[in-house]
């Protein structure tokens, strides 16, 4: 059974024979995408785990693309009556949009099993472990008698708009250089599989020999990593060139790790 976003209004914290409920099927999972309280964030979604395994992407609460002001969420590209539906319930509808891509994306929305989204977010449950992260959606069921745990709460973050599915990496960058330059370090992975764009990585002071680490969640698979791409740029113009280097990139996926 697949609880797509179940609702909190009359449902939340009543008895396992009024709501969804691990026992009742066996094996079933859930997508919070709408978990606030209903008062006063009109939160439409159950924030308590109540599967064998409970997805909260990008937190739960709040989806990505949700915050769009209402004239181009109404004027959407799927046409008028699909763009005031997701005005008036974006991230409650959210669960079945991601639903729908976890179809056509099997190996995709892995979810990290977390204490918290601000844990998952700091990278502490990075990589998946040994026997793998569960996928959210349509193949969550492959992870079916894997869990040992009661309720296994797991984390992860999707895109603003279709296509949904990202691939969660590590970034580490020690810098060269002769001298600290205040700017930012864009990152785009190349790989067997396909290519990224920039995403930026660590912003302010820059200060050669430190070592930076960051999350990536790419829109693309890359597979085995053939090339990375290093560019950097100072935050204002600097008439004394400095110049600036990366002595080494690890690049670690949060599938395998």
């Amino acid at each position: 059974l697949s609880g797509l976003d179940p609702a909190q209004p009359y449902f939340q914290s009543t008895p396992i024979e009024v709501r969804l409920d691990k026992s009742d099927a066996e094996f079933v999972d859930v997508i919070h995408t709408d978990s606030a309280p209903t008062i006063p964030n009109l939160g439409f979604g159950m924030s308590t785990a109540i599967g064998h395994l409970d997805f909260y992407p990008n937190g739960g609460k709040q989806m990505p693309g949700c915050g769009k002001n209402p004239v181009s969420q109404i004027v959407d590209l799927d046409g008028i009556w699909e763009g005031t539906r997701d005005f008036v319930a974006c991230n409650h509808l959210r669960s079945y949009k991601y639903y729908s891509d976890s179809i056509i994306y099997p190996d995709g929305f892995l979810g990290y099993s977390c204490a918290s989204y601000d844990v998952f977010e700091r990278g502490s449950c990075f990589p998946c472990p040994r026997e793998g992260c569960p996928n959210m959606g349509h193949f969550a069921d492959k992870f079916k008698g894997k869990t040992q745990n009661d309720f296994v709460k797991l984390y992860l973050n999707t895109g603003e708009a279709k296509d949904f599915a990202l691939w969660r990496y590590k970034v580490t960058v020690t810098l060269s250089g002769k001298r600290k330059v205040k700017g930012y370090v864009n990152i785009a992975l190349y790989g067997s599989a396909g290519n990224t764009r920039q995403h930026q990585i660590v912003e302010g002071t820059l200060q050669p020999d430190n070592t930076y680490t960051s999350f990536i969640d790419a829109e693309v698979n890359i597979g085995t990593v053939t090339k990375v791409k290093f560019l950097w740029n100072n935050s204002w113009l600097n008439p004394t060139f400095p110049k600036l280097g990366a002595t080494t990139i690890t690049v670690q996926s949060g599938e395998n790790g």
